[in-house]
């Protein structure tokens, strides 16, 4: 008997039937400006102009990736990696996690992380996992940090900011202690989560991919058990490359202004202005995009490649990442589609008014749960900041609450939503790299989830009536 084949509907499908359906909300909603045929039919495309400088970040990362697979470097590597490790595979999961979570904690690790997928697959899969371990490594890894976010100017910075300028002081301390509590306890529960996962898979004991799923990753990941693995001195030089590349990456991307001071950030970074006009620390998609650009030619001439083979294989790389690019352009249309309507604000002002007058034991939890529908309609952590804490910052001093739990109310919120909300790019092209559908990962992560946004809860109702 042959195994009934497992569908379900497609991310471009789930976004489409969500942005409908977002449409369909601003007619009954008093004050807000109607979708109409053609909003909808725009979203998409005003979704890709919104996200242009992720997507193009995303197809020349790509291409990038296709020149490294083609030297070679890349599946040498993870096979030598795999063999020394000799059984001890499962620690590379507690030890990437925390990677990606001290980067989510510190500067929002997020749209980034897509740059790691196909490593961190190809990796996991060589050492006896699949690609949801894979995928959770990086999107709870990352996702936790930034729900727990510290010194993340793009989350408890921005949030801060708003509250402050208002005349309103927020105690930092409280910030980072909070942010460091939910970091550590949810992702000590992710860590067990995803490792007692792997060890199923590892043992052959069951894996929650469907038969085409398994078919997709063993198709893009597997590699021959009995290959004879060679490592030329080359291809080492390609891998010290690539790692460098990516450091030069995170570096980038820290806001060492707000880190160290806008001085001292000047005087040890200033220097890197001559590459893009942009000094380390004040990079984006544009600047990170035309860093890979230029590195893809580094490492094609080093990796002994031809000129006519970079390019094939650029182009190649560029086009297995189309359909993230699309993702995450539909993904993005979803929330322009609230902005134009004016939809988000009216339901910040309606979750505002709610919360007045509430006790701590009802106010901080009920937050939490608005928080967590602002964020899935508003899924920009520093955009979502943004619009909504000069109203709730407020809200929160002027009731005698600490105005610095709420930034971490918002935090942990928007944090936790970020790991399963289809209206976030980085979820869903995250997926289609990994080969997961998205109901698979929902099926697998839920009670996680669940579980995290409940610990979470807790911790910030008890934080609201102490502090």
């Amino acid at each position: 008997m042959t195994e009934k084949k497992k569908r379900s509907l497609s991310a471009y499908s789930i976004l489409l039937l969500i942005i409908i359906a977002l449409a369909a909300i601003t007619w009954f909603v008093p004050g807000v400006e109607k979708a109409t045929l053609a909003t909808i039919v725009m979203a998409p495309y005003n979704g890709f102009v919104n996200a242009l400088d992720v997507c193009v970040f995303v197809l020349v990362l790509g291409g990038f990736l296709g020149v490294v697979t083609k030297t070679g470097a890349l599946d040498s590597g993870i096979k030598t990696l795999v063999k020394k490790l000799n059984g001890k595979e499962l620690y590379l999961i507690p030890i990437l996690m925390i990677v990606f979570a001290i980067g989510g904690s510190t500067y929002g690790m997020c749209e980034e992380t897509v740059a790691f997928y196909a490593l961190i697959c190809a990796t996991m899969v060589a050492a006896g996992f699949d690609t949801i371990v894979a995928a959770a490594t990086i999107m709870l890894g990352a996702g936790i940090g930034c729900l727990g976010s510290t010194v993340n100017p793009f989350a408890t910075g921005i949030a801060s900011d708003a509250i402050v300028s208002l005349g309103y002081p927020v105690d930092q301390a409280v910030v980072n202690g909070l942010g460091l509590l939910l970091l550590v306890v949810n992702l000590a529960i992710a860590i067990w989560f995803v490792m007692s996962y792997a060890k199923k898979v590892k043992n052959e004991k069951g894996s929650i991919l469907s038969t085409s799923e398994k078919a997709a990753m063993n198709e893009h990941y597997s590699q021959g058990d009995h290959e004879k693995i060679t490592f030329t001195g080359k291809q080492k030089f390609v891998l010290v490359l690539f790692a460098f590349i990516f450091i030069v990456m995170i570096i980038s991307v820290m806001p060492w202004s707000d880190l160290i001071g806008e001085a001292a950030a000047e005087s040890v970074f200033g220097w890197s202005a001559f590459l893009n006009g942009v000094p380390l620390g004040g990079w984006w998609f544009g600047e990170l995009a035309m860093w890979f650009f230029l590195a893809t030619i580094i490492v094609g001439i080093v990796g002994g490649l031809h000129e006519k083979v970079i390019v094939d294989s650029f182009i190649s790389g560029a086009a297995d990442i189309v359909s993230v690019v699309l993702i995450i352009a539909v993904a993005r249309g979803a929330s322009v589609l609230m902005t134009q309507t004016g939809l988000d604000l009216y339901l910040l002002n309606a979750a505002a008014n709610a919360l007045n007058g509430l006790s701590a034991t009802i106010f901080a939890p009920l937050a939490y749960v608005i928080y967590i529908g602002l964020s899935f309609l508003i899924p920009s952590t520093s955009g979502c900041a943004t619009v909504t804490m000069p109203i709730m910052g407020p809200l929160t001093a002027n009731l005698g609450y600490n105005p610095a739990v709420m930034v971490m109310i918002f935090s942990a919120a928007s944090g936790i939503v970020n790991l399963f909300t289809p209206t976030s790019g980085v979820v869903m092209g995250g997926l289609a790299i990994a080969k997961v559908e998205y109901s698979t990962w929902l099926k697998w992560a839920g009670k996680l989830i669940i579980v995290l946004a409940l610990v979470s809860c807790v911790i910030l109702t008890v934080a609201m009536m102490i502090l």
